[in-house]
């Protein structure tokens, strides 16, 4: 029996503590438009093969057990009372990566990437314990979080078209691929035609997934990437294996390791509490136009349920991914859709939480496993592309000043090029110097102006 809601109330559930448990068919419909997204947008947590492969040395099998485990925490937050659709640190990526790429693949590198989850772990876990999370964040000077974003935005756009990237090595696809995305996510004329089309509204409401397919289409045609060979059945994750590569094994990282990981980690949860205010922001552009349902976003809980998500890889699944409050452009595309009323979409943690149920179980589809298995490299390559595109936007909203953008730019490139601590250190450095000096310097110069006015007043 499914359990309804009253008109203007938030959504039925079971208390849990600090969690709202939701339950498919129990507390919320099945939603058909997010199956279909979930049944293609999967293949986006599949894209982390090729990364585990390359910086852990882990074997395609086992590989795919950790994309499991994944699955099971994407499933988390909308279970446990989050209204988000959640993702990797997308942004983080590269920055990660930079870590990691600095140990041997394999235990070094597990290891590694372990002591960075476990702070990441620690921040996000005491922040939502404490509740300190958004003061900390909003302490920090806008052109220090701009270069954070903008370290980030350049590092995953320049990892895809250095020479050796994929978009260098398979243009055609990518290129094509990712302007359409770009296209339907962020073009004003093309939101206009969504205004008055209802064909455009129709692509729209599958965010990501027309340029996707696209580019896998034209990858296939032109020979860019293999044709599939696909195979019938279930997959076969190796659980059995997974043992070989995960610190009960390898052992634990040393103090050291975790003393290495803390710029990353404090850059990896700045950029994700940045996930959190535009998740909040994507539905509080809808939630006025849904007078039926009260939606609850507590940060507090987003902290705690993503600070375990983190503890869970950081012991079953480390993940260069870590664990983020939002995925960004699904979460964009499911308030869209959500705008159009209850029978559009009863609530939005049916539209949330189906989208990561029916992704989880296409990771057991072997059919579809390996229909887009040569085409991986497509799905990580767009996200970061489209994340790069949105961190730099996001990073120029943040500018006050030609100072703040000097001080942000330099930051951001030291960053992507040597790394969180490097470009941390040299971003507090010029602010210092440059940023905040300036600032007093105009208090003073304003004192003074006061001061003379008043003089010639008098």
């Amino acid at each position: 029996m499914l359990l309804k809601r009253k008109h203007g109330e938030e959504h039925p559930y079971w208390p849990a503590g600090p969690f709202k448990i939701r339950l498919p068919f129990i507390h919320y419909r099945w939603e058909l438009a997010e199956t279909v997204q979930g049944m293609v947008m999967f293949v986006v947590g599949m894209a982390m093969i090729p990364l585990l492969q390359k910086y852990l040395g882990l074997p395609y099998d086992v590989a795919l057990a950790y994309v499991v485990i994944c699955g099971i925490g994407f499933m988390l937050p909308n279970l446990l009372g989050v209204p988000f659709v959640p993702g990797w640190i997308t942004p983080a990526i590269p920055v990660v990566l930079l870590f990691i790429g600095d140990f041997e693949p394999g235990p070094e590198a597990i290891k590694a990437l372990v002591a960075l989850q476990l702070v990441v772990t620690a921040v996000f876990l005491f922040m939502g314990v404490t509740r300190l999370g958004s003061k900390l964040v909003n302490s920090i000077p806008d052109s220090i979080k701009a270069g954070i974003l903008l370290g980030a935005g350049i590092a995953a756009i320049s990892g895809e078209i250095v020479d050796g990237g994929r978009l260098n090595s398979t243009p055609i696809s990518l290129g094509i691929g990712g302007l359409i995305t770009a296209y339907v996510l962020f073009s004003l004329s093309f939101r206009g035609w969504v205004e008055k089309h209802r064909w455009a509204k129709t692509i729209a409401g599958y965010g990501m997934v027309p340029g996707m397919l696209i580019a896998m289409a034209i990858g296939w045609s032109v020979g860019e990437y293999p044709l599939p060979e696909i195979e019938m059945g279930i997959s076969t994750p190796n659980f059995a294996a997974i043992w070989d590569y995960l610190p009960f094994t390898i052992g634990m990282p040393g103090i050291d390791l975790f003393l290495a990981a803390i710029p990353t980690a404090i850059i990896a949860y700045i950029i994700a509490f940045g996930d959190i205010i535009v998740g909040q922001s994507l539905l509080s552009r809808v939630d006025h136009l849904r007078p039926d349902e009260k939606i609850e976003v507590d940060v507090d809980r987003v902290h705690l349920v993503t600070g375990l998500r983190n503890l869970m890889h950081s012991f079953f699944a480390p993940y260069p991914g870590l664990a983020g409050p939002l995925f960004t452009g699904v979460m964009a595309t499911i308030a869209e859709r959500y705008r159009y009323g209850r029978g559009a979409m009863d609530t939005i943690y049916s539209g949330a939480g189906v989208f990561w149920i029916v992704g989880f179980i296409a990771l057991f589809i072997l059919p579809l496993i390996t229909l887009f298995k040569p085409v991986l490299p497509i799905a990580l390559s767009i996200t970061l592309i489209i994340t790069g595109y949105l961190c730099i936007a996001v990073a120029v909203e943040q500018i006050e000043s030609a100072t703040s953008m000097g001080v942000a730019g330099i930051m951001g490139v030291v960053l992507s090029v040597h790394g969180a601590a490097w470009g941390l250190g040299v971003g507090l450095v010029l602010y210092f110097l440059i940023e905040h000096r300036t600032k007093n310097a105009a208090k003073d110069e304003e004192a003074i102006h006061v001061e003379e006015d008043a003089t010639s007043v008098d």
